[in-house]
């Protein structure tokens, strides 16, 4: 038997689309043949453009996900496209930096709104279209180096990142016998408006790439092969991973 990447006929929502990881596997699930749902806070002209040259499906949503608001149109978006939502990737994420002696309310309650609960309240919303006509689906949560590591000056983001991996433990305990496969892709560091402020710091930008055994840092098209894996019936018996994707940092 020969392992199926194939995506032809499903439809899969990406948040955080509009740029950077989010795009990247936004427009490799495209090339395996999804349709896709973009979610972004900004114009995704140029993610369309790159989902649409494979020629895949591609509906834009523009929306915030500091609430909860956005998710039945999320919903209904994807309905619409393909008749239900076959692939999740909670991509969308915020960061915030400071001395945790320093951090704020807002700048917790922001980042865990966003990288967390969305994330949960979003992933609970597919998995009710999963299941409702028993077909099952894939959830990718996008975690972090972070869920494994405390890292500095960013508590709230790792807060979520670890959270997020035990949600996707948690959501697979509960779903994998109902046909839903949740896992995370855990992304080392990339070039993204994420990483823009370790990359421009002279010390901290070498620090981190002498402990990456690749090299160099992690190029977004570095996780379409994760993402492929993990919404194909390639992975049809894997449940509640995190799946590294950095360069062999963990390794070191």
């Amino acid at each position: 038997m020969t392992a199926s990447f194939d995506l032809t006929g499903r439809t899969a929502v990406v948040t955080g689309a509009n740029t950077g990881l989010g795009q990247a596997i936004a427009v490799a699930l495209a090339q395996a043949g999804a349709s896709i749902v973009a979610v972004g806070r900004s114009a995704m002209d140029e993610t369309e453009r790159l989902c649409r040259d494979t020629g895949a499906g591609f509906r834009a949503v523009q929306a915030d996900l500091s609430s909860l608001d956005p998710i039945e149109q999320i919903v209904g978006e994807a309905v619409s496209l393909g008749s239900r939502i076959d692939i999740l990737v909670n991509n969308a994420g915020i960061i915030r930096r400071a001395d945790a002696i320093d951090f704020t309310e807002k700048d917790w309650d922001d980042v865990m709104n966003v990288n967390l609960k969305s994330a949960f309240f979003l992933s609970q919303a597919a998995a009710r279209t999963m299941l409702a006509d028993g077909r099952g689906g894939k959830i990718i949560n996008i975690a972090s180096l972070l869920s494994f590591q405390g890292g500095i000056r960013i508590p709230s983001y790792t807060a979520s990142k670890s959270g997020l991996a035990g949600l996707t433990r948690l959501l697979a305990c509960e779903w994998a016998a109902k046909g839903i496969n949740v896992n995370a892709i855990a992304p080392g560091y990339f070039v993204t408006n994420n990483t823009e402020a370790l990359r421009h710091d002279p010390k901290r930008s070498a620090d981190i790439l002498g402990r990456i055994p690749a090299g160099r840092w992690g190029d977004p098209a570095d996780l379409a092969g994760a993402a492929v894996f993990l919404a194909s019936p390639a992975s049809d018996y894997v449940h509640g991973i995190v799946l590294p994707v950095d360069g062999g940092w963990l390794a070191r």
